[in-house]
């Protein structure tokens, strides 16, 4: 049995329901409709546009693509494309989360462009200020749009050789000197805002390195935790800002919350108790995109990452494309797949915003990695009343027996489906890779 308790409140539900790039076509951002619907709280604007940002978006190459130019002139800058972007994602709801930096190049044996060390980095970050303070303080014919994320770089960890790092061709000493000169001179010009980084890849090695092949990252998981100690050394021997942590996962349900577990455990050894962490980049088995287990699996995520120390979380990605990543929108249709339903459900207990109380005979108190089925409640007020929903997901490979038993009048029930959520009655049994939303008036 699952039982309800709406009046026993917990944590706040918090922004988990965050993605990637979102579904543009080339300049059409049509399909923003879709993150409204679903309440998408951040898209983080990295490899947006495609290789080398399209040649058109967020990659400061792209808005700055003369390195010699004065970054105080704004003719310097071409803001147009990422105008367009940022100003439809604000009218979607949806906050960019911005990456300053460049798009992964998986074809760097081929040629590597912009994955370089900048040649100087007082004079990068000062072409970061003139970015920043287009989108917030309406700077060269710009905006004042509240954006609070600024994260430096990307993966810059991501190969142990520089000749072989799709991100950075550089050594890690350089990448620690560019992010302690950005992050410092960026936190003098702007306090208010929230200056972090890295993006790193992760911390596969926690669980003995059985990262799943399609994770695309280096094999030499000890590197990422080796470069992550170094950084949070250097950092604080420098006394750089660090307002958060950003780290990604490819890995199970579990595992990603042992790894926000580890993020958060290391920066509190190291005197970082204040520092958000953020999971902005995840993904689990996406090899199942365009099923119901994948939604699943999505909405387990969340349930993992609501317990677990970590204050956000964006899906890589919200692309309409052919990768496999691309889990959301199927390209050829560009409809929903089951996953961004998902999403969806999961928007009604952020929006209500008060977890509340779940046991379960399978688990005790909600939250456990090894749960048979995955549990989430919130409380909220919908329409001047007091309202609860209780998102279900299961995971495993078998249907399981449900009973559930809430203080409160069910008003809906709905099964995720290839189409969305389809109304039922409340069900006995919760079949392989379900997904199911309860509402109650309270």
């Amino acid at each position: 049995m699952i039982r309800i308790d709406f009046t026993d409140t917990g944590a706040r539900i918090k922004p988990l329901h965050g993605i990637g790039q979102p579904p543009t076509r080339g300049n059409d951002c049509g399909m923003f409709h879709y993150l409204t619907e679903a309440g998408i709280p951040f898209s983080r604007l990295h490899d947006v546009g495609g290789y080398f940002g399209g040649g058109r978006f967020v990659d400061i190459p792209n808005l700055f693509p003369d390195p010699d130019a004065d970054p105080a002139d704004p003719a310097s800058y071409r803001f147009g494309f990422t105008d367009l972007l940022v100003t439809e994602l604000m009218k979607s709801g949806t906050e960019p989360f911005f990456r300053l930096g460049v798009t992964i190049e998986n074809e760097w044996a081929v040629y590597a462009a912009r994955i370089w060390p900048p040649r100087d980095s007082l004079a990068w970050a000062k072409i970061c200020e003139g970015v920043i303070r287009h989108y917030t303080e309406g700077w060269a014919d710009g905006f004042h749009y509240p954006i609070r994320y600024w994260e430096i770089w990307n993966e810059p960890d991501n190969v142990p050789d520089p000749m072989e790092n799709p991100m950075w061709r550089g050594s890690a000493e350089q990448f620690f000197e560019l992010y302690a000169t950005a992050s410092t001179y960026l936190k003098e010009k702007f306090p208010h805002l929230k200056i972090g980084g890295y993006g790193s890849c992760g911390f596969y090695g926690v669980t003995g390195g059985n990262v799943p092949t399609y994770a695309a990252t280096s094999p030499r998981f000890d590197y990422f935790r080796t470069f992550f100690d170094d950084f949070l050394a250097y950092v604080k021997a420098h006394n750089c800002p660090l307002d958060f942590f950003s780290w990604h996962s490819y890995d199970s349900v579990p595992s990603t919350g042992m790894f926000a577990a580890y993020a958060r455990h290391r920066l509190d050894a190291e005197g970082f108790t204040e520092t958000e962490t953020t999971c902005d980049e995840w993904n689990c088995n996406p090899t199942l995109r365009g099923t119901r287990m994948h939604a699943a699996l999505c909405t387990a995520m969340f349930a993992e990452l609501q317990h677990a120390p970590v204050d956000s979380a964006m899906f890589y990605d919200g692309r309409c494309g052919v990768s496999m990543f691309s889990s959301l929108f199927n390209p050829l249709t560009e409809a929903p797949f089951p996953a961004y339903y998902a999403f969806l459900a999961f928007n009604v207990l952020y929006r209500f915003g008060q977890e509340v109380a779940v046991y379960t005979e399978q688990m005790g108190e909600a939250g456990q990695a090894d749960a048979a089925l995955r549990v989430l409640a919130a409380r909220g007020e919908k329409d001047g009343a007091a309202r609860g929903a209780v998102l279900i997901c299961n995971p495993t490979g078998t249907s399981l027996p449900l009973e559930l038993n809430a203080n409160g009048r069910l008003t809906s029930c709905s099964v995720l489906t290839e189409e969305g959520l389809v109304e039922i009655p409340l069900p006995a049994e919760l079949e392989s890779g379900a997904v199911l939303l309860a509402e109650y008036a309270l």
